[in-house]
Protein backbone atom coordinates (compact mmCIF):
# COMPACT_ATOMS: atom_id res chain seq x y z
CA UNK A 1 0.00 0.00 0.00
CA UNK A 2 2.84 2.32 0.87
CA UNK A 3 4.43 1.77 -2.56
CA UNK A 4 1.16 2.73 -4.33
CA UNK A 5 1.03 5.92 -2.28
CA UNK A 6 4.60 6.84 -3.24
CA UNK A 7 3.91 6.13 -6.92
CA UNK A 8 0.83 8.38 -6.76
CA UNK A 9 2.83 11.22 -5.19
CA UNK A 10 5.64 10.82 -7.70
CA UNK A 11 3.18 10.87 -10.60
CA UNK A 12 1.50 14.00 -9.22
CA UNK A 13 4.89 15.73 -8.84
CA UNK A 14 5.86 14.81 -12.41
CA UNK A 15 2.56 16.11 -13.80
CA UNK A 16 2.99 19.34 -11.84
CA UNK A 17 6.56 19.75 -13.07
CA UNK A 18 5.48 19.16 -16.68
CA UNK A 19 2.68 21.72 -16.41
CA UNK A 20 4.99 24.32 -14.86
CA UNK A 21 7.61 23.75 -17.56
CA UNK A 22 4.97 24.02 -20.29
CA UNK A 23 3.62 27.29 -18.89
CA UNK A 24 7.11 28.80 -18.57
CA UNK A 25 7.92 27.76 -22.14
CA UNK A 26 4.66 29.25 -23.45
CA UNK A 27 5.40 32.58 -21.75
CA UNK A 28 8.92 32.81 -23.16
CA UNK A 29 8.20 31.40 -26.61
CA UNK A 30 8.57 33.70 -29.58
CA UNK A 31 5.13 34.68 -30.92
CA UNK A 32 4.20 33.09 -34.23
CA UNK A 33 3.89 35.25 -37.31
CA UNK A 34 0.40 36.62 -37.81
CA UNK A 35 -1.58 35.63 -40.89
CA UNK A 36 -2.15 38.29 -43.54
CA UNK A 37 -4.80 40.76 -42.42
CA UNK A 38 -4.49 40.00 -38.70
CA UNK A 39 -4.13 42.99 -36.40
CA UNK A 40 -3.13 42.87 -32.75
CA UNK A 41 -2.62 46.00 -30.66
CA UNK A 42 -1.50 45.72 -27.06
CA UNK A 43 -2.63 48.61 -24.91
CA UNK A 44 0.80 49.01 -23.36
CA UNK A 45 2.52 49.38 -26.74
CA UNK A 46 0.14 51.74 -28.55
CA UNK A 47 0.94 55.46 -28.67
CA UNK A 48 -1.40 58.42 -28.27
CA UNK A 49 -1.01 61.35 -30.67
CA UNK A 50 -2.53 64.82 -30.64
CA UNK A 51 -6.04 65.02 -32.05
CA UNK A 52 -6.86 67.19 -35.09
CA UNK A 53 -7.63 70.90 -34.61
CA UNK A 54 -11.34 70.24 -35.30
CA UNK A 55 -11.58 68.47 -31.92
CA UNK A 56 -11.37 70.11 -28.47
CA UNK A 57 -7.92 71.11 -27.17
CA UNK A 58 -6.22 68.29 -25.30
CA UNK A 59 -7.86 65.54 -27.36
CA UNK A 60 -5.61 62.56 -28.10
CA UNK A 61 -6.03 59.74 -30.61
CA UNK A 62 -4.68 56.22 -31.12
CA UNK A 63 -5.19 54.62 -34.54
CA UNK A 64 -5.81 50.87 -34.25
CA UNK A 65 -6.62 49.90 -37.85
CA UNK A 66 -7.14 51.47 -41.24
CA UNK A 67 -6.90 55.15 -42.08
CA UNK A 68 -9.87 57.48 -41.48
CA UNK A 69 -8.72 59.60 -44.45
CA UNK A 70 -8.94 56.68 -46.90
CA UNK A 71 -11.63 54.34 -48.20
CA UNK A 72 -12.34 51.41 -45.90
CA UNK A 73 -12.97 50.52 -42.31
CA UNK A 74 -11.00 52.14 -39.50
CA UNK A 75 -10.92 51.85 -35.73
CA UNK A 76 -9.41 54.41 -33.42
CA UNK A 77 -9.43 55.40 -29.79
CA UNK A 78 -10.03 58.95 -28.77
CA UNK A 79 -9.25 60.43 -25.36
CA UNK A 80 -11.17 63.61 -24.58
CA UNK A 81 -10.49 65.86 -21.57
CA UNK A 82 -13.10 66.57 -18.89
CA UNK A 83 -15.44 69.38 -19.90
CA UNK A 84 -14.84 68.99 -23.65
CA UNK A 85 -17.83 69.69 -25.87
CA UNK A 86 -18.42 68.84 -29.48
CA UNK A 87 -21.08 71.12 -30.90
CA UNK A 88 -23.77 69.67 -33.21
CA UNK A 89 -22.12 67.86 -36.09
CA UNK A 90 -22.63 64.91 -38.43
CA UNK A 91 -20.68 62.33 -40.41
CA UNK A 92 -21.52 60.90 -43.86
CA UNK A 93 -21.22 57.30 -42.56
CA UNK A 94 -22.31 55.41 -39.42
CA UNK A 95 -20.21 56.12 -36.33
CA UNK A 96 -19.95 53.19 -33.89
CA UNK A 97 -18.80 54.21 -30.41
CA UNK A 98 -17.83 52.16 -27.36
CA UNK A 99 -17.02 54.05 -24.16
CA UNK A 100 -13.98 52.40 -22.57
CA UNK A 101 -13.62 54.73 -19.59
CA UNK A 102 -15.05 57.98 -18.28
CA UNK A 103 -18.47 59.50 -18.85
CA UNK A 104 -19.86 61.07 -22.02
CA UNK A 105 -23.27 62.59 -22.66
CA UNK A 106 -24.70 62.53 -26.19
CA UNK A 107 -27.70 64.24 -27.73
CA UNK A 108 -29.28 64.63 -31.17
CA UNK A 109 -30.45 67.78 -32.91
CA UNK A 110 -29.37 71.11 -34.38
CA UNK A 111 -28.83 72.79 -30.99
CA UNK A 112 -26.71 71.71 -28.01
CA UNK A 113 -29.29 70.90 -25.31
CA UNK A 114 -28.04 69.44 -22.00
CA UNK A 115 -31.58 68.38 -21.08
CA UNK A 116 -31.89 66.08 -24.09
CA UNK A 117 -28.69 64.09 -23.60
CA UNK A 118 -28.11 60.44 -22.67
CA UNK A 119 -25.19 59.43 -20.42
CA UNK A 120 -22.78 56.71 -21.53
CA UNK A 121 -20.25 55.19 -19.11
CA UNK A 122 -17.68 52.40 -19.44
CA UNK A 123 -18.93 49.50 -21.56
CA UNK A 124 -21.68 51.55 -23.23
CA UNK A 125 -22.13 51.36 -26.99
CA UNK A 126 -24.05 53.53 -29.42
CA UNK A 127 -24.29 54.19 -33.15
CA UNK A 128 -24.78 57.61 -34.71
CA UNK A 129 -26.57 57.27 -38.07
CA UNK A 130 -25.18 58.97 -41.19
CA UNK A 131 -25.93 62.69 -41.58
CA UNK A 132 -27.59 62.82 -38.16
CA UNK A 133 -26.69 65.89 -36.10
CA UNK A 134 -25.40 64.93 -32.68
CA UNK A 135 -23.41 66.64 -29.94
CA UNK A 136 -21.22 65.43 -27.11
CA UNK A 137 -20.32 66.63 -23.63
CA UNK A 138 -17.43 64.89 -21.87
CA UNK A 139 -18.22 64.98 -18.14
CA UNK A 140 -14.89 63.43 -17.04
CA UNK A 141 -11.85 62.39 -19.04
CA UNK A 142 -13.20 59.76 -21.41
CA UNK A 143 -11.68 57.18 -23.73
CA UNK A 144 -13.91 56.01 -26.59
CA UNK A 145 -13.31 53.53 -29.35
CA UNK A 146 -14.75 54.58 -32.72
CA UNK A 147 -15.23 52.38 -35.76
CA UNK A 148 -16.33 53.80 -39.07
CA UNK A 149 -15.86 53.72 -42.82
CA UNK A 150 -13.57 56.27 -44.43
CA UNK A 151 -12.95 58.67 -45.75
CA UNK A 152 -14.12 60.10 -42.43
CA UNK A 153 -15.62 63.56 -42.37
CA UNK A 154 -16.78 65.81 -39.55
CA UNK A 155 -19.29 68.52 -40.50
CA UNK A 156 -20.29 71.05 -37.86
CA UNK A 157 -23.85 72.37 -38.09
CA UNK A 158 -22.82 75.88 -37.00
CA UNK A 159 -20.00 78.00 -38.35
CA UNK A 160 -18.19 77.87 -34.99
CA UNK A 161 -17.43 74.46 -33.48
Amino acid sequence: MRMVSQIGRTAALLVGLCLTTSLLHAQSATPRALPAGAIQVRGDSAAWTAGPPTLPAGTQMMLLEGDPRSDGIFTLRIKLPAGARLQPHWHPQHERVTVLSGLARVGFGEEFDELRMTSFGPGSFYVNPPRSNHYVWIVEETVMQLTGVGPWELHFSNASP
